[in-house]
């Protein structure tokens, strides 16, 4: 029996370092995250966020000595991006670095004073910032942008195509791993169904808890990560109590259990804020009648 269990240890340790070979980052490695503020949030939120995930994520599959370099600046395009690419990236010698680019590129075109970025000259910033990361020794894995709006009629995002068009574009042409958000997105939207009001972000734009989940998963995944354990992830993530929005109030709950307040809120065709609002008064009027 003991011999047989030797040989069923073996065999699993066997199987765990096969899974731990094929994950492109090592221990040890630095993963460097450049974006805009939906990076900047997705370190900023500690319990949610999606850089943090995506850490929990790799520490999971056996990487314990693995670090991120935050370098997520609200606001910034592409421009701001290559200005600021060595000292916050390339200075900071991570092995890896994320590149979240495109969303204000596109939005700010459609400012009342529009500052956005051209195709043209996304292009150019963009090849610029792969070409410097990887002058200096550093991998880049590429990321979609994620939608402008949860519409994906929407203006907004129909002039983003061409721009995620040129990133899998150049992704293909450097042989890099790429994490296709907005496509993703645009599915586990569709999987979710409608529900009044926005589902994976916040503000149409920047991600709420499922919204960084989505995120996290997509990257997770194009690191190697496997679908099954990524899925597990999810699991663990959903079910996790956090402080979430409802309306005005602030309330500790998962995920799974938001979006059942959700979808009861939409069939009884109520307001969120008044279901929570409601169970508030119904327990406070426990504690009066005893």
């Amino acid at each position: 029996m003991m011999k047989l269990f030797s040989v069923m240890a073996a065999a699993v340790f066997a199987c765990s370092m096969l899974a731990a070979s094929e994950l492109l980052v090592k221990d040890g490695d630095k993963i460097a995250f450049l974006g805009d503020s939906i990076t900047a949030q997705g370190n900023g939120n500690k319990t949610s966020g999606y850089v943090h995930l995506v850490m929990e994520g790799l520490r999971a599959q056996g990487l314990k000595d693995i670090s991120a370099v935050p370098a997520g600046v609200s606001g910034h395009k592409s421009i701001q991006m290559l200005a600021r690419l060595e000292k916050d990236v390339i200075a900071k010698k991570p092995q890896w670095m994320l590149l979240s680019c495109g969303v204000n590129d596109v939005w700010h075109q459609f400012y009342k004073k529009p500052n956005g970025v051209s195709l043209e000259d996304y292009k150019k910033n963009i090849t610029e910032i792969v070409d410097k990361a990887q002058a200096a020794g550093i991998k880049v894995m590429l990321l979609t942008s994620t939608m402008i709006t949860e519409n994906s009629r929407d203006k907004k995002n129909v002039a983003l195509k061409p721009y995620n068009d040129f990133l899998l574009e150049l992704a293909k042409e450097r042989n890099l791993p790429v994490a296709d958000l907005n496509a993703r997105m645009l599915r586990e939207l569709r999987a979710m169904g409608p529900l009044p009001g926005n589902r994976l972000t916040g503000d149409g734009v920047h991600m709420n808890a499922m919204g960084n989940v989505m995120m996290a998963s997509g990257i997770l995944e194009a690191f190697g990560v496997s679908p099954e354990a990524v899925a597990k992830l999810r699991d663990e993530w959903f079910a996790r109590p956090r402080m979430m929005p409802i309306g005005s109030t602030q309330v500790r709950v998962s995920v799974n259990e938001y979006m059942k307040l959700r979808r009861k809120a939409a069939k009884d065709k109520q307001r969120l804020d008044d279901i929570v609002t409601k169970v508030v008064r119904d327990y406070i009027g426990t504690i009066d009648a005893n």
